[in-house]
């Protein structure tokens, strides 16, 4: 296949960059309406709803939803079972995970005014915490590894993992990276009714606090649905990368970073931007000659042709300015002296410098998480982290002499508000 060109010297590109960088939106009013219904039933139903969705979409029939726990000695049975490279993976994965996640800790802090008034912010984890892990067609240990231990490292009480399982099949890497992070408790249940049951609890599932982790259309909307009544990371989009590049690199290396987002899914996107033509000859020959030793090559080439593109820039600041405008979730800079072009870059969920800092690594092994956000929302969100599970108080102890200072400049606001209940609550202290 050939992926469509642009260059940024024609008249039409501004149209044509538009309509390609407009985000792929997974909004279907019909599945809407659906996980509207599930979660109803969830709500009002509980363990009964729950068992009868099981049956219907992983066509596993058991008596109780108890029965669909996943124990701990099961989770470490998985573990054991795992060759020993695949357990030397994991392990090296969690760690520098773990590792990354503890530098996010902190964040306390108190002060004293002359006056003796004291102020100051004390953050505790959250409780509770549902993870949800896709698990329909294809496992990923690695969300069980970015979502958990970050919550680990904060603190969080419990964590209650739900992962649907089609005809009972249970995947052990899923089961081992469970057990080696150390989760509470895992179910076999998933799709909106898993995500219903988590925000609103049932006899057997516990409510939880928040919910993270990805999902399909209906699991996005279904977190879409309960914000509110828990908290949620993010509703996730289609992935995507955008590469910077300056023509230096090994064109093989960049069409398979290419291919490592595509991959995904259909909806994904891929985005090459240098100032070199005959670099995008070399990647486009790259991508032909590798394509088709893809075992998932039908998956690329349909992403690649609808929301691919090899684009022509005048300069590398020119490809800064449009990286900023795309805020991609991956963005790697493969140039000479790629720290001098992430100092122009201000939206991207995370940036891998230079030409060995292939976007695989980060999703995998190198440490920061791999939960970013997509659909451009990298201009005001940020990766899932330690903060995200946790909660922040203020706390304000008012001095005497604090509250006669404090008290008047409350009163006069409150009345400006005509709210006098505040007012005579500021003043009653000072004026006494």
């Amino acid at each position: 296949m050939r992926m469509r060109t642009l260059d940024t010297a024609e008249p039409q590109f501004e149209a044509r960059f538009a309509e390609l960088t407009a985000p792929a939106t997974a909004f279907d009013r019909d599945i809407e309406r659906q996980v509207e219904a599930i979660i109803e039933d969830v709500r009002q139903r509980g363990d009964a709803a729950l068992l009868e969705y099981t049956s219907r979409f992983d066509r596993v029939s058991v008596t109780s939803v108890a029965q669909l726990e996943i124990g701990a000695s099961e989770r470490r049975a998985a573990w054991d079972a795992l060759a020993p490279e695949g357990r030397a993976a994991l392990q090296a994965a969690a760690d520098r995970i773990r590792s990354f996640h503890q530098r996010q800790l902190g964040g306390e802090w108190r002060f004293t005014e002359p006056d003796g008034t004291e102020l100051g912010q004390r953050v505790a984890p959250l409780e509770r915490v549902g993870l949800y892990v896709p698990g329909g067609k294809a496992a990923y240990p690695s969300s069980v590894l970015m979502n958990a231990i970050p919550a680990g490292v904060a603190g969080v009480g419990e964590i209650v993992m739900v992962a649907p399982t089609p005809d009972g099949v249970r995947n052990a890497w899923v089961l081992a990276a469970a057990h080696l992070a150390g989760i509470s408790r895992v179910f076999a249940l998933g799709g909106a009714q898993a995500v219903a049951a988590l925000a609103y609890g049932t006899a057997t599932i516990p409510r939880v606090d928040k919910i993270v982790g990805p999902g399909n259309a209906y699991v996005a909307a279904a977190k879409r649905r309960v914000f509110g009544v828990v908290g949620i990371d993010m509703i996730a989009g289609p992935s995507e990368i955008l590469v910077i590049c300056d023509g230096t690199t090994d064109p093989d290396w960049i069409a398979m970073d290419l291919f490592s987002q595509a991959e995904h899914d259909e909806l994904a996107q891929a985005i090459l931007l240098t100032p070199q033509p005959e670099f995008i000859a070399a990647v486009q020959a790259s991508i032909a000659r590798l394509l088709p030793q893809m075992p998932r090559a039908r998956i690329i080439e349909a992403s690649l042709a609808a929301r691919g593109a090899l684009i022509r820039v005048r300069d590398l600041e020119e490809a800064c300015a449009l990286a900023d405008r795309v805020a991609p979730e991956h963005l790697e800079i493969s140039t000479e002296d790629p720290q001098r072009w992430a100092a122009r870059i201000r939206h991207a969920g995370a940036i891998f410098l230079g030409r060995y800092s292939s976007e695989a690594l980060g999703d995998y092994c190198a440490g920061p998480n791999h939960v970013l956000p997509t659909g451009g929302t990298a201009r005001f969100s940020s990766p899932l982290g330690v903060t995200d599970f946790q909660k922040r108080t203020s706390l304000i102890s008012v001095s005497a002499a604090g509250a006669a200072s404090l008290g008047a400049v409350a009163a006069a606001l409150a009345l400006a508000e005509e709210l006098p209940a505040h007012a005579r609550s500021a003043q009653l202290r000072w004026q006494k």
